[in-house]
């Protein structure tokens, strides 16, 4: 298992855009991953799950990489996330 630890830099938090992204990375890899803001977690790979979180700007939140495929997914989301 793999982690990867990402503070929310957009001024709207963790919205439908920012979401979108993170989901459709997310959908290439079989590994599951999870994202976890404070007591939440959510399932990268589900859309609703992921806007439910509505972590803020600022917030640290924590991705867990676990499978076949964990470190090539976790070098994929750190270059998309630095990127949003």
């Amino acid at each position: 298992m793999r982690e990867y630890l990402y503070e929310i830099k957009d001024p709207l938090g963790l919205h439908a855009r920012p979401a979108s992204i993170i989901f459709m990375e997310a959908r290439k890899y079989s590994c599951s991953i999870e994202v976890q803001w404070e007591s939440d977690k959510a399932d990268c790979k589900s859309l609703l799950a992921l806007m439910g979180l509505e972590a803020k700007r600022g917030s640290i939140i924590r991705f867990r990489f676990d499978g076949e495929d964990e470190e090539a997914a976790m070098t994929a989301f750190c270059t998309v996330l630095e990127e949003m």
